[in-house]
C-alpha cells in the first residue's frame, strides 16, 4: 500500500477509534526509538512474519529523516547464509538490553515467544504488541494495539497506518492532518496526468 492509498484509507476510517489508536501507538512507537535510541527489533511468529512492515518502517524512516525507525526484523528460520537483512535469529532477543525496543506483531498469542519477551523485558527493553490484544503478551507489552479477529481492519492494514504515522513529524501531524493530504492529491494528480507534448 503506498502513501495515496494510506491517506485515502484515513479518509475513509475519518470519525472512526482506528485513526486515533493507530497515530497513538505510532507515537508511542517513535517516542521510543527515538529517546532511548538503542534500536527497534521488530518480530513475528513462526507463520507470521512481519517482513512487509519492516519494509514500510525502513522507507518511513528515510523519508522522515528519523533512522531510528529502520528495524531490525528477528526471524523464527533465519540461516547464516540469508542476505543479512534477514539473518538475525531469535538469538538477538536474548541479547535486548535497555534502551532498545521490541515490537512483536502476532496475530494470536505467540506461546514460544513469551519467555524471550519476558526476558527482553527484564532486561529493560520497551515491549510494543502489536495484533495480539490479550493474554500474556498483552501483560508484557508496555503499550498494545489489539486488532481483534473480525474487526472493520485486518492486522496488515493496521500495520499501513501504523507506519505511516510513524514516520509523521509529530509537531504538525495531529494538529495539521490535511496538509499530507493536500501534498498526497497534488502529488496523485501530477503522477496521474498524460505526459507533456513532445517538442
Amino acid at each position: 500500500m503506498d502513501a495515496v492509498r494510506v491517506a485515502l484509507l484515513r479518509d475513509v476510517l475519518a470519525g472512526t477509534e482506528w485513526l486515533g489508536a493507530t497515530r497513538h501507538f505510532a507515537g508511542v512507537l517513535r517516542s521510543s526509538v527515538v529517546s532511548h535510541g538503542g534500536g527497534l527489533l521488530l518480530v513475528g511468529t513462526p507463520a507470521y512474519e512481519p517482513w512487509h512492515l519492516a519494509a514500510h518502517l525502513t522507507d518511513e524512516a528515510a523519508w522522515s529523516g528519523t533512522p531510528e525507525l529502520a528495524p531490525t526484523l528477528v526471524r523464527h528460520g533465519a540461516r547464516p547464509s540469508d542476505p543479512a537483512h534477514l539473518a538475525v535469529g531469535l538469538g538477538r532477543l536474548e541479547a535486548a538490553r535497555r534502551g532498545e525496543t521490541l515490537l512483536v506483531v502476532a496475530p494470536d498469542e505467540p506461546e514460544p515467544l513469551l519467555g524471550r519477551v519476558h526476558e527482553a523485558r527484564r532486561a529493560g527493553a520497551t515491549v510494543l504488541a502489536l495484533g495480539c490484544g490479550r493474554g500474556d503478551l498483552a501483560t508484557l507489552a508496555h503499550e498494545t494495539l489489539p486488532v481483534p479477529e473480525g474487526s472493520e481492519l485486518d492486522l496488515d492494514t493496521v500495520q499501513h497506518l501504523v507506519s505511516a504515522a510513524a514516520g509523521e513529524n509529530p509537531r504538525w501531524a495531529p494538529r495539521r492532518p490535511g496538509r499530507l493530504r493536500d501534498r498526497l492529491s497534488r502529488l496523485a494528480d501530477h503522477l496521474t496526468a498524460p505526459p507533456p507534448p513532445r517538442w
